[in-house]
């Protein structure tokens, strides 16, 4: 297929890039009731477990929802589309549609295997969903996204010290009422979502909310040997089902079933697209051709479901959330990009895949909280989280016939956690507040390698246990100036519990001990002009000792382990909201991130091709003290401006929102080659809404500008690297009763 041609490198486009890197995007949001003109509307959200307007709230939180995420949604992307839309926020993947991998204010993790953590946590309807390859499931139908910054460690536990990232569904209402919507644009992209919500009695009501998004493939495999020849097209469906039911008023439960069934390509691992001693891309590259020997799929099913309890006692409210997660994965590609003959040089071939083939998740939390408006108030709880999974690794001979298995390797991985927690409110003036919160957790992991074979005789150990116990605190503080500005400062801790990695072809096993984070930040929020602009801003520090890192890669193509003495962050986030104009509505976010890795004598295996720029040990390792941490931006922007003008029979308006990270190392040393461009990603929108905002037609593009990049590599063989999405332009239509 064709590749979409590119714009020409215009003035405008010019000028609104420039205009980007200056200007960025929040939240932009509703507490469900009509807006006043050219006035902002007051945004609640559930970062302190309890529902507050954000701009009481003694934390650097972001939110998106509404038109803001559906204007995201429309061309098919997948949760990786978040990423910078909010300061200082970053997902990249290196297994496509699955597997997406966090970092806020540049914290996070690269490690690709089937067991890693994240010290990012995404929380879904109330669920952690631990695991990585659940964190990919699809956004739709949602109240509100949540970006709670830095340790969140007293309220939603362990894995949390980067922060928590929070899905909110829209939840059954007593109102016979629904959406759908239809999108259409390049690469038979197609994206069809809907929800229906149907009162089932008096006291209860079912919410139906269904997604599927498919695309044809577009990249064409130039080696006519290749045994997958048409890549890149997927198909990704998402089923949610709620009841709610209030038999009496004071008992309220929420049930919840979802779903998902992908089946798609895996990520595209393309060799020596990057030109030697540089990051640019090779002359000639093209996006639309990959010139590989292996067979590439992916798939992945997962099933799931909550109940959410809540009993009005009185003086306390007694909250009970069951959860339950599953899924099965399977995921093959051709790592190092190429084949023997070339393009470039391929030194060995490598394929290989990974899964899970079973896999279970149960949560439990029984939590009470003080009710009414007294000075002092109050929760208090206990957390259970218990998983278990088998994940498999296999190679395969691509020189051989048929590309037959070669090696293949099985571990399990069973993780029990327990936790009591609690947190006070005090109103201690009508200006001031103080918050205090603590959490104790005891973490176990028992891991094991069940089966191997194919060369991995060798392994010297198979099996490892840890243990965690850690107490976990946050203080906080805010002050009033008036009823429309409030100061806050914070100070908390936050703990990802150890991580063990398996023996394999390439590495003995190796653990990493816990890491702690500890964070200070302060503030200030503002509604101003009369809630024509809305503003937040803050400054943050935080050190991370014994910092997990994984060294990934390298000429002996290794996956290990390790511990940074520390690791340091310190930067700021601005949140901007303003009406310009009763009918032009601008919004801007930015964030600033220095992060540093401070370990005088850690050293890494370094990459078999490229320029690397760090100073080297005497086995020629790379020195990586004072190294920033992988794939943390120092800047993130984002802008979004609509303009809307009313007609007689509706309102047809005009949406750009552009979203700007600045350049990223992909590993934890420095080199020419792996140290990914800046990335600057945006999109237009034009539409028609008519029949007092019942239906809504529009034609949109995304990634405007065209702009190709390089958003991760593979290093142990060749210069080898994966891009970003390609610009697509399509129309939807949205009706809603």
């Amino acid at each position: 297929m064709a590749r979409t041609p590119r714009l020409p490198a215009h003035h405008a486009v010019a000028a609104a890039a420039i205009a980007a890197l200056h200007l960025g995007a929040s939240a932009q949001s509703a507490d469900g009731t009509d807006a006043e003109a050219g006035k902002l509307q007051t945004i609640n959200i559930t970062a302190e477990r309890r529902l507050e307007n954000i701009q009481e709230v003694p934390n650097s939180v972001s939110v998106l929802q509404g038109e803001t995420l559906e204007v995201l949604n429309t061309s098919g992307q997948d949760i990786r589309m978040l990423s910078a839309r909010v300061p200082s926020l970053n997902i990249e993947s290196s297994f496509g549609r699955a597997f997406p991998r966090f970092y806020i204010r540049g914290y996070g993790n690269t490690d690709f295997r089937l067991n890693a953590s994240q010290p990012v946590s995404l929380v879904y309807d109330d669920v952690v969903q631990e695991n990585a390859i659940l964190k990919g499931f699809p956004a739709f139908d949602l109240e509100r996204i949540e970006v709670l910054r830095g340790p969140q460690g007293s309220l939603f536990g362990r894995n949390t010290p980067a922060g928590v990232v929070k899905f909110d569904s829209v939840a059954p209402t007593q109102r016979f009422e629904g959406y759908g919507s239809l999108s259409y644009g390049t690469y038979n992209t197609v994206n069809l979502e809907g929800a229906l919500n149907v009162p089932t009695s008096d006291t209860s009501a079912l919410r139906v909310s269904a997604l599927n998004q498919t695309r044809s493939d577009w990249v064409e495999n130039a080696n006519p040997d290749g045994p997958t020849q048409d890549l890149e097209g997927y198909r990704d469906s998402a089923l949610r089902l709620q009841w709610k039911t209030q038999p009496t008023k004071d008992f309220g439960a929420l049930f919840n079933l979802h779903a998902r069934d992908f089946d798609g390509s895996a990520r595209l691992f393309r060799a020596n697209i990057i030109k030697a001693g540089s990051n640019d891309l090779v002359d000639g590259f093209d996006p639309d051709k990959i010139f590989i020997d292996g067979v590439n799929r992916s798939e992945l099913q997962n099933y799931g479901g909550s109940a959410r309890l809540r009993w009005d006692l009185g003086p306390v409210a007694l909250y009970s959330v069951t959860g339950y997660e599953t899924v099965k994965t399977y995921s093959r590609g051709d790592i190092d990009g190429g084949t023997p003959t070339g393009p470039g040089v391929i030194f060995f071939p490598s394929e290989t895949a990974d899964g899970i083939p079973t896999h279970e998740q149960w949560t439990q939390e029984f939590r009470v909280e003080s009710t009414g408006k007294a000075p002092l108030g109050w929760q208090a709880g206990v957390f259970l989280f218990h998983e278990n999974f088998d994940f498999e690794s296999f190679g395969y001979d691509s020189l051989a016939a048929g590309n037959p298995q070669s090696s293949y390797e099985r571990s399990r991985q069973k993780n029990d956690a327990w936790a009591v927690f609690g947190a006070t409110t005090w109103q201690a003036t009508p200006a001031l507040s103080l918050r205090a919160g603590l959490r104790y957790t005891r973490d176990k992991k028992d891991f094991d390698i069940l089966e191997y074979s194919g060369g991995l005789d060798t392994l010297d150990s198979i099996s490892a246990t840890t243990h965690d116990n850690k107490i976990n605190w946050d203080l906080s503080a805010t002050y009033a100036l008036s009823k429309d500005v409030n100061l806050y400062a914070r100070a908390a801790t936050g703990f990802r519990a150890s991580s063990v990695q398996g023996a394999g072809a390439f590495n003995g096993q190796s653990i990493a001990k816990p890491e702690t984070n500890t964070s200070f930040e302060a503030g200030v929020k503002a509604d101003l002009f009369e809630r024509r602009a809305r503003v937040a801003f803050n400054v943050f520090r935080y050190t991370v000792k014994d910092q997990q890192l994984t060294a990934v890669g390298g000429a002996a193509n290794s996956n290990i382990l390790l511990n940074a003495d520390k690791a340091t962050g310190q930067g700021f986030e601005l949140d901007l909201q303003a009406y310009l104009s009763e009918n032009l509505l601008a919004t801007l976010g930015m964030g600033y991130n220095l992060t540093k890795i401070q370990d005088k004598d850690l050293a890494v295996s370094v990459c078999a091709q490229c320029t690397v720029t760090d100073p080297l040990n005497a086995d020629g390792k790379a020195l990586i003290d004072g190294n920033p941490l992988p794939q943390a931006p120092k800047r993130t922007v984002n802008f979004t401006l609509k303009y809307t003008q009313p007609l007689a029979a509706g309102d047809v308006y005009v949406l750009t929102d552009w979203a700007y990270r600045s350049e990223v190392n992909f590993f934890l040393y420095d080199s020419t080659e792996f140290t990914g461009k800046s990335l600057l990603e945006g999109g237009l929108r034009i539409g028609y809404v008519w029949g007092n905002g019942k239906y809504d037609a529009a034609a949109f593009v995304r990634n405007l500008t065209d702009q190709v990049r390089v958003v991760g590599g593979i290093d142990f063989n060749n210069l080898t690297g994966f891009i970003n999405d390609p610009r697509t332009y399509g129309v939807q239509f949205k009706a809603s009763f």
